[in-house]
């Protein structure tokens, strides 16, 4: 696949084959186990997370995402009895976003019970009825949903089961997003201290990951797709900490949307659909840590517009070394601008 023919901006050009048996269906234990490839410009090195301390410099800002996943898929019933399943998308600035199956049958007004409780109440379509899947709902019952709710997997791993806690980056502190920022989710502690005896600083920025990370894109042209926007928040010490920062390390592609949103708008707190594919000029981000993501995504363009067409090599590395792919899977550590 020629460079010109990514340069087309054709959907396809992000098209790899992945082996199902790479697709990771369990987490690393313990965390910072999972191996990490570094991308050394001419050559490739195969690594652990434990040693991401060891590819970094002192002066380095290494900068993650502590955004906490909400249990989001619950089951509830309707008053007539029948069963509903809801997936919390996250909140909007009209409310709270879900998709309910079955959807159609309900209506405005119509409440949810856990138990004998009402939890939840069915509001409007969210945008154009013909179209949207989405429901605004009022949340009647937090606490309820609360306990009841279960771990909102990708799709790819149905039928797979985890502990909540596994689900989140050990710094996850304020509720919000429906998916884990998944390249977090191999810092452990000992990595953390690691990096500070080593004289690179960690700072945390909030971005709401929604459902809308795991859409596929099904448009022929990457600029016909229809980006999905997330909630972010940046303190303004953070920022301060990345404008003055030899490298910026950002753990998760989480990060680099909402760094790169802020340096785009000068807004420290908002909603970003910036759509980050080759061409996309980077501001502040100089270092990648992310995982190994789904072919035909959002989520690899971004990649592609970091380290250009090398992303293949990387990626076939990886398949013919056994890395493990996906959101369970491993990462790795490329450097950001400079295809």
């Amino acid at each position: 696949m020629s460079n010109q023919y990514e340069e087309s901006g054709l959907t396809a050009a992000y098209d790899y084959g992945l082996p199902q048996e790479r697709i990771a269906r369990v987490p690393a234990e313990p965390r910072s186990s999972a191996r990490l490839l570094v991308d050394l410009g001419t050559s490739i090195a195969d690594s652990t997370v434990a040693d991401l301390a060891r590819w970094l410099r002192p002066g380095d800002l290494v900068v993650v995402n502590d955004t906490r996943v909400v249990p989001a898929r619950i089951h509830l019933t309707r008053g007539s009895g029948g069963r509903v399943e809801v997936l919390l998308l996250g909140r909007s600035e009209n409310g709270m976003e879900a998709l309910l199956k079955p959807g159609r049958r309900l209506k405005p007004g119509e409440e949810l019970f856990i138990g004998e409780a009402a939890a939840l109440r069915v509001m409007d379509v969210v945008g154009d009825p013909s179209n949207s899947a989405a429901r605004l709902v009022e949340v009647l019952d937090e606490e309820a949903l609360a306990a009841a709710g279960e771990v909102p997997l990708p799709p790819y791993l149905k039928g797979v089961s985890v502990p909540m806690e596994r689900y989140q980056t050990i710094y996850a502190r304020r509720p919000g997003s429906v998916a884990a920022p998944t390249a977090g989710l191999h810092l452990d502690r000992p990595v953390l201290e690691g990096l500070q005896q080593a004289g690179v600083r960690v700072v945390a920025i909030d971005l709401q990951v929604g459902m809308g990370t795991f859409a596929p894109v099904k448009v022929e042209r990457l600029d016909d797709h229809e980006m999905h926007s997330e909630r972010y928040e940046v303190s303004r010490e953070t920022w301060e900490a990345v404008v003055g920062a030899e490298r910026v390390v950002a753990i998760g592609t989480t990060v680099v949307r909402t760094l790169e949103t802020v340096a785009l708008t000068g807004e420290l707190m908002g909603e970003s659909a910036l759509f980050i594919r080759p061409g996309f000029d980077f501001r502040v981000v100089d270092l990648l840590l992310t995982n190994f993501h789904v072919p035909r995504s959002t989520l690899l363009a971004l990649v592609a517009a970091a380290i250009g067409g090398r992303w293949r090599e990387l990626y076939r590395h990886a398949i013919d070394h056994d890395y493990r792919f996906l959101s369970f899977g491993d990462c790795m550590l490329v450097p950001v601008g400079r295809p």
